[in-house]
């Protein structure tokens, strides 16, 4: 559709001196990655052959590793590495099959009783943490041995910096119920902080910022940037060749990533809905970062730039809801999104056009060109998806402009669809180009099942805890908070603990879901995972999205403006 030349349509009936304004700033990156000019001979036929020839290093270290049975403490430590510095990707077969390994040997077989490490808390922690993050059911009570007679974590750990790092990252694996992961985190917490001024400069680094963002909530193209240098700094425990082949590999994909914004950037600024809809957030590389926290490996390039356009595009609709349109105009463009074709545009004010023929655009070309051929008719999905997105804002300004305070239950309910990730799950799956996505895998997605949901009332209810008051003072809809405040009759701090509690039993469901045995495939169930990480990342300190010219825009540019010297 040739957004330049719209049809006629029926214009607002309300003043526009009447309607909502959030002086969100502007764009703080400009014109600055469509101007990104990227060097057609990077990465040359030198920087390929050596890429190649450490991938190949490295995977022998992890087979030499499966055949001839290194320590685990060896073989874990490599795995971790490989994790944190962000190219485990290279090497998912050999990494499944040394942890399969892992578990059948001293995990299934209840092997711990013979092993000869076990006062070995830096390996059992690391181990632990490893095999649940792969989906495996493994017993917290394996720490009970590192308990006294009282019951209490022993003094003896209370030194050993390393190993306390390890529990503490491996408590945040826990799930409902499990105190003695609840203990480890505080104990390995409070001892790591007094730990702080006595350990070396390397491991401080790291425990610093496990303390601010624990590992398990991190975005892992974050982590990886700030474990290249921990890594690189620590004399002790780094493999040239790894660190070598891990500072390639972030350079070429901050290429590969910049290339991809630059192209999406020019589509955007085509549109031009910094101009024609200036009521909304201009954030298309914030969106960018946060589908980055959902994928960053090159097989999902396509799926990248297609959820970078479909979030970008809810954003603006979400500003239409909820601070820009009037309620009858919300009404036909929710009537206009059910139907799904052009026609119904006709109906809509002109900048509501922009962003519908936008819309239809974006999802129309993923349908001429599918990544995958199965099953047919796969983007009804990604259309459903995105109705239900729409039908959530509406029930919400429906809301505002009668004034009505939802109750706790019911502003629950609607927010798990209108945080937007359901519809971004479904559009996740919906893209994948590495696998043949299976109409059963949508059929679960599209039912929003509990990874999903868990995922989906971590980002509202994060949000609403961290940004209430500044959206009180813009006259916003009622958040959590104000429908928790009155449901219940207690104070904001009451209200504002009560949520916190709820965000934390969310991650432990996600948890469990990974670690069910009986859980779908690892691939359907991790961009919900990731969608919650990011909700740390960019709610750490307030709304990063909203506001991004702070920590936001730095993480942005250590990502994709700042590549790492070789």
């Amino acid at each position: 559709m040739d957004l330049k030349s719209l049809p006629s349509s029926k214009e607002s009936t309300k003043a526009d001196e009447n309607r909502r304004s959030s002086n969100y700033h502007p764009s703080i990156w400009g014109d600055h990655f469509i101007n990104v000019s990227s060097n057609d001979k990077y990465p040359n036929a030198e920087v390929e052959k050596r890429f190649e020839t450490l991938k190949a290093e490295v995977e022998k270290l992890l087979m030499s590793n499966n055949t001839a049975w290194k320590t685990i403490e060896e073989i874990v430590t490599l795995v971790d590495q490989l994790q944190r510095l962000g190219v485990a990707y290279h090497f998912e077969n050999e990494i499944k099959e040394d942890l399969q390994s892992i578990y059948n040997s001293h995990v299934n077989s209840n092997c711990d009783v013979n092993y000869d490490h076990n006062n070995d808390l830096y390996t059992f922690a690391l181990r632990f943490r490893l095999l649940r993050q792969h989906g495996y059911k493994v017993s917290a009570d394996i720490f009970k041995k590192f308990k006294d007679e009282k019951g209490e974590f022993k003094a003896m750990l209370t030194n050993d910096a390393r190993g306390l790092l390890c529990l503490y990252e491996a408590s945040y694996l826990r799930v409902q119920g499990e105190n003695i992961l609840e203990e480890a985190c505080e104990f390995s917490r409070k001892h790591l902080k007094s730990l702080l001024p006595h350990i070396s400069t390397s491991l401080a680094n790291q425990v610093e910022h496990s303390l601010e963002i624990p590992l398990h909530r991190g975005m892992p193209r974050l982590e990886a940037r700030q474990y290249i240098s921990i890594y690189e700094a620590d004399n002790s425990t780094r493999n040239e060749l790894i660190l070598e082949l891990a500072k390639l590999d972030f350079n070429l994909l901050q290429e590969l990533h910049r290339r991809e914004l630059s192209e999406i950037s020019r589509w955007w600024k085509d549109i031009d809905f910094a101009t024609k809809l200036p009521f909304a957030r201009d954030r298309l590389v914030e969106c960018y970062f946060w589908i980055l926290g959902v994928y960053f490996e090159p097989k999902y390039s396509i799926t990248r730039k297609f959820m970078t356009k479909i979030i970008a595009i809810a954003s603006v609709i979400d500003d239409i809801y909820d601070v820009y349109g009037t309620l009858e105009e919300l009404k036909l463009f929710t009537h206009a999104i059910e139907r799904w074709e052009v026609a119904a545009a006709n109906e809509l004010p002109k900048y509501m056009q922009v962003c519908y023929f936008a819309l239809l655009d974006v999802v129309k070309e993923m349908e001429d060109k599918p990544v995958n051929k199965e099953p047919p008719g796969c983007m009804h999905y990604a259309k459903e998806a995105i109705k239900g997105l729409v039908r959530a804002y509406f029930v919400e300004a429906k809301w505002f402009n009668a004034k009505y305070v939802p109750t706790f239950e019911e502003y629950m309910e609607n927010s798990t669809m209108s945080s937007g990730y359901p519809m971004l799950a479904v559009e996740a799956l919906v893209g994948l180009e590495d696998m043949a996505i299976t109409k059963q895998a949508l059929d679960w997605a599209i039912s929003v099942p509990k990874i999903i949901r868990y995922s989906s009332l971590i980002a509202r209810l994060d949000d609403d805890v961290r940004t209430y008051k500044v959206e009180q003072e813009r006259g916003d809809a009622p958040s959590s908070v104000e429908c928790y405040m009155q449901q219940y009759g207690v104070s904001e701090e009451e209200a504002c603990n009560k949520i916190k509690e709820m965000v934390e039993i969310e991650w432990m469901n996600i948890n469990e879901e990974i670690q069910d045995p009986n859980h779908p495939p690892l691939q359907w169930l991790l961009p919900s995972l990731n969608l919650a990480r990011m909700m740390v990342v960019l709610y750490q300190n307030g709304d990063g999205y909203t506001n991004s010219s702070g920590k936001t825009k730095d993480r942005i540019a250590s990502l994709l403006v700042d590549p790492l010297p070789m």
